[in-house]
């Protein structure tokens, strides 16, 4: 007779990891999140389902993306950059598209939507090589990320996608609105931890900062608080239009 013996290795957080214990929780967070926002859709008319549908899909990337992390934190005591960014160029683009979604009711046209999905892409690309692929010339990649990053600032607080939201009004101006200081503060913690990690004139500011759990946090309140506030309109919405 043979003995077969299986030896399994379970990766274990200590009790004072709390960069651990922050991707465990955004994981956690993100995949309730997923649920609560798949699980509601057929509470809304058709028009909003979209939203919404995006909304979960934000979440469930980011829930897998930081089930990953939270692993390879374990096994190395490392967070990888590769990680972050693949999470983001999914995730961010899409948050840009909620706005087009939300706008639709205006007339937002899909080149509105383009146009903040592509600057997404060129702030998030440049990112990774400033970080990841040419640290040398991390401050050059940085800047041009930090430009992409300001002029979707501008676009939706003075733009294009303001001018909708106000011809909008109501609901969905005041959604836009809380939507736009997600992206100028919450979204602040990026180029802070993109300077934080990089060498630069800013060291002397950012530089040995560990922003592991900052990111960690940003990132649940971000995405599940974008998530939220389209969820909320949907509500608004059809309540108003039931009655």
């Amino acid at each position: 007779m043979i003995n077969l013996s299986l030896t399994v290795e379970v990766a274990r957080l200590a009790a004072d990891d709390y960069v651990g214990f922050s991707f465990f929780v955004g994981c956690m967070a993100m995949m309730a999140a997923s649920a609560f926002f798949f699980l509601s859709l057929s509470s809304f008319d058709k028009k909003w389902r979209t939203s919404i549908l995006v909304s979960g899909i934000i979440t469930f990337i980011a829930a897998v993306h930081y089930w990953y992390m939270r692993d390879y934190w374990s096994s190395f005591a490392e967070s990888p950059v590769f990680f972050r960014y693949v999470d983001w160029v999914l995730t961010v683009p899409l948050m840009c598209v909620e706005f087009y979604l939300i706008l639709k009711v205006a007339g937002a046209k899909k080149s509105l939507m383009w146009r903040l999905i592509f600057l997404s892409v060129v702030m998030l690309v440049t990112g990774y090589f400033g970080e990841a692929v040419d640290r040398d010339n991390a401050w050059l990649w940085g800047l041009v990320s930090g430009i992409a990053y300001f002029v979707i600032v501008y676009d939706i607080w003075f733009g294009k996608a303001k001018k909708l939201a106000l011809a909008a009004g109501g609901d969905v101006l005041a959604a836009h609105k809380t939507l736009c200081w997600f992206v100028l503060v919450g979204w602040a913690i990026y180029p802070i931890g993109y300077m934080a990690g990089t060498p630069g004139w800013y060291e002397g500011i950012f530089g040995g900062l560990s922003l592991d759990v900052v990111y960690n946090i940003g990132d649940a309140i971000n995405k599940i608080g974008f998530g939220l506030v389209v969820y909320n309109l949907a509500v608004l919405a059809s309540n108003k239009s039931e009655s």
